[in-house]
């Protein structure tokens, strides 16, 4: 902390400060809403809108509302908001994150603006990031809610329309990030109003706003349909790329660069695992022209087979199965790198599907095509005013306030955070490392007391099982699909003699309670088995102990050979402890290691940062064009009449064929009528245009555009009710637009 923030503190010290009156007159009001019966405390919520509707704002309401709230929970739930909860209810309000310590209750914070808000009947929606959260919270804090004479819905990924138009109705709606961002493109895919679900996108409150709005913000949201290609050419890379030998590609210094060193790749291509990339060498450049019979691979027409066997070589040197994806009956399925969790129903896009599909031998199937598109960033930028909560959102602050013009304040934790946060643990090798945490695991198992060992990988999981069940040594392994079963074990974690081992995220949203006699025990004990990308993550980990002044204590393990240090750390760092000949099983402790771990998480960082910002000017120039296509959709479904529209339709259409055709300088005589007919015909079934009563070109277009308006009311006549042509032209122009617009993301 610099020496300005010592004088005039933080930021969030700041903000907070500013929020202290409107708390202390929330507090204040607490002996007034205890002596209100349940029928006049449920009266004030008709009482608000009265007042809305009279010109008084939401934040001349806040204070009596949020007191109404807190005695709402209490003679509902039984649970009443601490001060500091009061303080983060304010925060979100004001359209901004506060970052919340793990057990300090951001659940129940939520219920403060999204009751003050939803007094305006425009929609609040509760963000959460599985469908068992959203049911549990709309069920739970629902209570209140609906104690207060609001209605709450939930959105559950197995309801149909009408299920979810009623659900997006009620005043406050719980949902997935997933659910509401594929609703909002389906919304823009149908052909009759009454099919809409959604209403206006008004007020968002993101629980795990960090998991939603960053972690996930690196993937669009993508409805697709088959595309009709065919699959055998990615079954043919596959042949290919297996005959194929991964070579090593030198790293050059400054000085080789200056001195024109050559690289000298060896092999048919090289991985960089560190960018991500593969590509051919120029042998193998010769081997793939040789195989498909080419003369030239950069030649332009050959640009789907390059495409497919760089998509193949990604499958085989950059996606490991355990890791990226798991087969599971016949199918290829992904794994969330956050989470751990298997996504059914998730695929790769750009056809690297089909490439692992091919590599694993399953049955390929068909690539898709994009139907609708848009990115997390776009999509809740929408909103007219969004918030969220997290345990960790500061190491991602520029990020949130770039991108989501929301600033981050930190709320102080209701009682001080008793945990013990241990200095890294650093091994030479794997399986040194291991050891170590099997022997931890050990110890504290012995005492009875609980661990939570977090893995980054489903692989990582099962092999310290297997060294836990060569020790004898009882534990669960959280490898979950189910998130109810997730959340149960979860729960019991704090247990004594607890041994859960689970992929760093599970169970986010469930507190682990501590079983009775833990406390003395040294309360929950958190192993993280290597560091994550992530600090944030690693944060999150340490966060699942020590909640609500719980004793607690978390410790990390760390290898020379785990991929954050061999992919990002200082290449010098293993030989130089190679050279001390450091004995076996020895722990190393170095300042410079700290500094290396944290240069390679910040590394990493940043180039994800730089990903996501990527992906979002990308979708920025899209973003523009679906604003206005989807703007002139909901037109079209609305209603509007679009005779005048068609009929302007008609008359470009008409100007633009004979401009094709006839240039402005040529007479009557030198008109290739001919070519026009061709072309006009049939568009437009007017008669053969023979240029007869025509002295100029502009009299041609008149004469054709009238030809062509009487036409349309002819056709129009033969309708016995006008709105059935009108019906028609809607639906045609929107699958016109839809084709059109479908066929342009594609090709983008």
């Amino acid at each position: 902390m610099g020496l300005f923030s010592k004088v005039i503190g933080t930021h969030s010290e700041r903000e907070v400060k500013r929020v202290i009156p409107i708390v202390d007159k929330i507090e204040s009001l607490e002996p007034e809403m205890e002596k209100l019966s349940d029928e006049e405390l449920r009266g004030k919520t008709a009482e608000f809108k009265k007042r809305l509707a009279d010109k008084e704002t939401l934040d001349d309401i806040l204070p009596e509302a949020y007191a109404v709230v807190r005695e709402a929970s209490k003679r509902t739930i039984g649970l009443r908001h601490f001060r500091v909860q009061l303080i983060g209810g304010v925060i979100l309000h004001q359209g901004r994150i506060t970052e919340m310590r793990t057990g300090e209750g951001k659940t129940l914070v939520s219920t403060l603006p999204a009751y003050l808000n939803a007094l305006e009947g425009k929609g609040v929606h509760i963000v959460t990031v599985n469908d068992y959260l959203a049911k549990r919270d709309a069920e739970w804090m629902g209570q209140i809610h609906e104690f207060l004479g609001l209605t709450v819905g939930v959105i559950l990924n197995s309801m149909d329309n009408d299920e979810r138009r009623e659900a997006y109705n009620c005043d406050i709606t719980y949902a997935t990030n997933n659910e509401l961002g594929f609703d909002y493109l389906r919304d823009n895919m149908v052909i009759y109003k009454e099919q809409l679900v959604q209403r206006d996108l008004h007020y968002a409150i993101v629980d795990e706003v960090d998991s939603v709005l960053i972690d996930e913000a690196r993937t669009p949201l993508i409805i697709s349909g088959s595309s009709g290609k065919s699959t055998k050419i990615y079954e043919a890379c596959d042949n290919l790329v297996r005959q194929l030998k991964k070579g090593t590609e030198k790293e050059l210094s400054k000085m080789d660069i200056i001195m024109k060193e050559d690289n000298n790749e060896t092999g048919d291509y090289v991985a960089n695992e560190k960018e991500k990339t593969v590509n051919l060498t120029e042998q193998g450049i010769k081997k793939v022209e040789r195989f498909f019979h080419l003369e030239n691979l950069a030649d332009p027409e050959n640009l789907e087979i390059q495409h497919c066997v760089n998509l193949s070589l990604r499958a085989h040197a950059l996606m490991h199965l355990d890791k990226d994806y798991v087969v599971k009956d016949d199918q290829v399925l992904i794994v969330d790198e956050f989470t751990g969790r298997i996504m059914p129903g998730r695929r790769y896009s750009d056809g690297l599907h089909q490439a692992i599909e091919a590599k694993e031998h399953v049955k390929v199937k068909r690539e898709s095509k994009t139907l609708a598109t848009i990115t997390f960033q776009n999509f809740f930028n929408k909103y007219d005013k969004k918030c969220g909560m997290t345990g960790t959102a500061l190491t991602e602050e520029k990020e949130f306030r770039e991108i989501y013009g929301m600033d981050v304040v930190e709320v102080p934790t209701n009682l001080p955070v008793k945990r013990i946060d241990h200095n890294d643990s650093v091994y030479k090798t794997k399986r040194e490392k291991l050891n170590a945490i099997v022997e931890d695991i050990v110890a504290s198992h012995e005492k009875g007391q609980p661990v939570l060992v977090g893995t980054i990988t489903i692989d990582a999981s099962e092999e310290l099982s297997q060294l836990l069940k060569k020790r004898g040594i009882p534990h669960k392994v959280l490898n979950a699909k189910f998130h109810e079963l997730e959340a149960e074990i979860i729960a019991d974690a704090g247990q004594i003699g607890a041994v859960t081992i689970a992929t760093n995220m599970a169970g986010r949203g469930t507190d682990i309670k501590l079983g009775e006699g833990v406390t003395e025990l040294g309360g929950l004990k958190i192993i993280g088995t290597e560091r994550h990308e992530s600090r944030r993550i690693d944060n999150q980990l340490r966060g699942r102990a020590g909640r609500q002044g719980d004793p607690g204590e978390s410790k990390f393990y760390i290898s020379l050979e785990d991929d954050l240090m061999r992919l990002f750390g200082s290449q010098n760092l293993m030989q130089m402890f190679n050279s001390l000949g450091m004995p076996e099983g020895e722990q190393i402790q170095h300042k410079m290691l700290n500094k290396a771990i944290e240069r390679a998480q910040k590394k990493i960082e940043s180039n994800n940062y730089g990903i996501r910002k990527n992906l979002l000017e990308y979708d920025q120039i899209n973003n523009e064009q679906r604003e206005i296509i989807y703007a002139e959709r909901r037109k079209v479904l609305d209603g509007d009449d679009m005779r005048d529209t068609i009929i302007s339709m008609i008359d470009e259409l008409v100007e633009k064929y004979v401009n094709m055709v006839i240039g402005d300088d040529q007479g009557p005589s030198e008109w290739n009528l001919k070519e026009l007919n061709e072309i006009l015909i049939p568009m437009i079934p007017v008669k053969p245009v023979t240029g007869e009563g025509c002295g100029s070109k502009q009299e041609l277009i008149q004469n054709l555009k009238e030809e062509a308006l009487r036409l349309y009311e002819t056709k129009e006549a033969e309708f016995p009710e006008p709105e059935q042509i009108r019906e028609i032209e809607r639906v045609v122009i929107l699958k016109v637009t839809d084709s059109r617009w479908m066929d342009h993301i594609d090709d983008m």
